[in-house]
């Protein structure tokens, strides 16, 4: 096969970056790619616009790394030279393991060149850690940029190289101010790289604002289809009550291999995936609710193919780049035609085919009708699709006798628990909780272990001549006299005479005659 584009190393790239990328699997650039490449090798400020997923990420990334560790005037000394600013943390980890990864085989002196990531939602005190040690690039996201920036552990004095990637979405999440104020900590003498799937106006005011006389460059026609061309595009008026069964078998087409299913909200993607999971499918959720740490084990074992269906809302999973999703299903539809870039943009990524499903809703055929007027789809009144309808099956390839339910619910902390008690030896437990007032044990607890306190048949037998035991109770005074008014427990056996009874009743006798008296 004759490749028409030039390789990495014919653009001019270092051999060590060269090397680390093949090794990848990475020889030939994409178009972004090839098209920014000089601009940027030169330090020039550009802004690249391209889809999601036609690697805008080594469109800066490359350049990035080989400006610092060529910069002769300005060499690395641990103060980070270059500082990439993405909208979520999952995006912040994705791009930060890419330079990385492209940077595995540059040196600086005797150490090893330092990419780290600066995000929310994790303690600040690795971190920190990270930036006293040093720092030659840091990935992060605003807020946490700007608050480490404002404590002092981040020096942004000595950058050379600024980067916006994914723009549009900054500015939907409202980062826009933290932004303004990190631009003023920066020198004015650097380079700065702003890339972005769609290009709204605040975006090109905010270009013109910090960058000086950038070049635009876009990645394909400004005709060609916003959404990529192998990706096939389905959209059907579905009920919400019967959603979940058309992506049940939605899910048992062929070929269907990782799967991402899109919501409006945090709730209704955890609803879903608990749904599909209930119905025998490896399906998890990845939205705002959770923490840092459920998030990013989730989409680590959607990588790993652990779980091959991810239920996410739109801000989760912004920028996250998945190998080989065939199939994206729009549970909800998306706000606006800008969001439904994204959302299809998951999948037929580099060249790769997809499928995208879109549900709508009879109260999201307004919405909808915009939105396909935008995109230019041709479909504004999708066909009235049940999970039974026979359209639905020989569109997307599902067999006829799939059914709502796979197989058991699928329980991944379940497994993962029995598994991790499988490898512990049995732990024997001796120890007997006890009740305690002011430091000494009170009720009739033995002090000897669980194990000897069990009772046997022997044990559970009386012994001959011992009388139960009863709770004491308080003798109860009169008012006046303060002498006993009531029978009571005496013994240590708790039992009554007839004499002292009697005694009882003459007592109780005086006692009125005093009182009348």
């Amino acid at each position: 096969m004759t490749h028409l584009n030039k390789t990495f190393a014919e653009l001019g790239v270092r051999d060590e970056i060269v090397r680390a990328l093949a090794e990848d699997g990475k020889v030939h650039p994409f178009a972004i790619q090839e098209l920014t490449m000089p601009l940027a090798l030169a330090g020039d400020d550009l802004i690249g616009q391209a889809r999601t997923g036609m690697g805008k990420t080594l469109a800066f990334g490359v350049p990035l790394l080989q400006r610092i560790a060529d910069d002769t005037e300005r060499p690395l000394t641990g103060i980070p030279r270059a500082l990439v600013l993405v909208p979520t943390r999952e995006l912040c980890l994705q791009v930060s393991g890419d330079l990385a990864a492209a940077a595995r085989y540059l040196r600086v002196g005797d150490r090893k060149f330092t990419v780290t990531s600066i995000y929310g939602g994790r303690p600040y005190e690795p971190q920190i850690e990270a930036l006293q040690k040093g720092v030659d690039v840091g990935v992060g996201t605003p807020g946490r940029v700007l608050d480490l920036a404002q404590q002092g552990h981040l020096q942004l004095g000595g950058l050379s190289v600024l980067v916006l990637d994914e723009a549009d979405e900054m500015l939907d999440l409202g980062f826009l101010p933290d932004i303004e104020r990190i631009l003023r900590l920066i020198p004015e003498r650097r380079q700065a790289m702003l890339f972005s799937a769609t290009m709204p106006d605040p975006i090109i005011t905010l270009a013109r604002t910090f960058m000086n006389k950038p070049t635009h460059i876009r990645a394909e026609a400004p005709h060609q289809s916003a959404v990529h061309s192998t990706t096939e595009q389905y959209v059907y008026r579905a009920h919400a009550l019967d959603k979940v069964e058309m992506i049940s078998r939605i899910l048992q087409a062929e070929g269907r291999g990782a799967t991402m299913i899109f919501t409006r909200t945090k709730r209704t993607a955890q609803k879903v995936a608990d749904e599909l999971a209930e119905r025998g499918f490896k399906a998890a959720a990845v939205h705002g609710d959770l923490g840092q740490g459920a998030r990013e084990k989730a989409l680590q074992a959607f990588r790993t193919g652990e779980i091959d269906v991810l239920v996410a809302t739109d801000v989760a999973a912004r920028g996250i780049d998945i190998e080989d999703v065939t199939h994206v299903i729009n549970y909800q539809i998306p706000e606006d035609e800008q969001s439904y870039v994204h959302r299809i943009g998951r999948t037929g990524r580099k060249g790769k085919a997809g499928v995208a499903v879109t549900l709508v809703d009879w109260d999201e055929l307004t919405r909808w009708a915009l939105i396909d007027k935008a995109l230019g789809l041709g479909c504004p009144d999708p066909a009235e699709t049940y999970s039974t309808s026979p359209h639905l099956y020989e569109e997307l390839n599902i067999p006829k006798d799939a059914k709502g339910r796979v197989g058991p619910p699928h329980r991944p902390d379940a497994k993962r628990v029995s598994a991790r008690s499988e490898e512990r030896p049995t732990r024997t437990r001796t120890r007997v909780r006890r009740r305690t007032l002011r430091g000494k044990p009170i009720g009739s607890h033995p002090e000897t272990p669980a194990a000897e306190q069990a009772p046997t048949p022997e044990s559970a037998e009386e012994k001959p001549g011992s009388a139960p035991r009863r709770r004491r109770r308080r003798r109860r005074t009169t008012a006046g006299a303060g002498t006993p008014t009531a029978n009571s427990t005496g013994g240590g056996n708790g039992s009554s005479t007839p004499a002292s009874g009697a005694m009882a009743e003459k007592a109780g006798a005086a006692t009125a005659a005093a009182a009348g008296g």
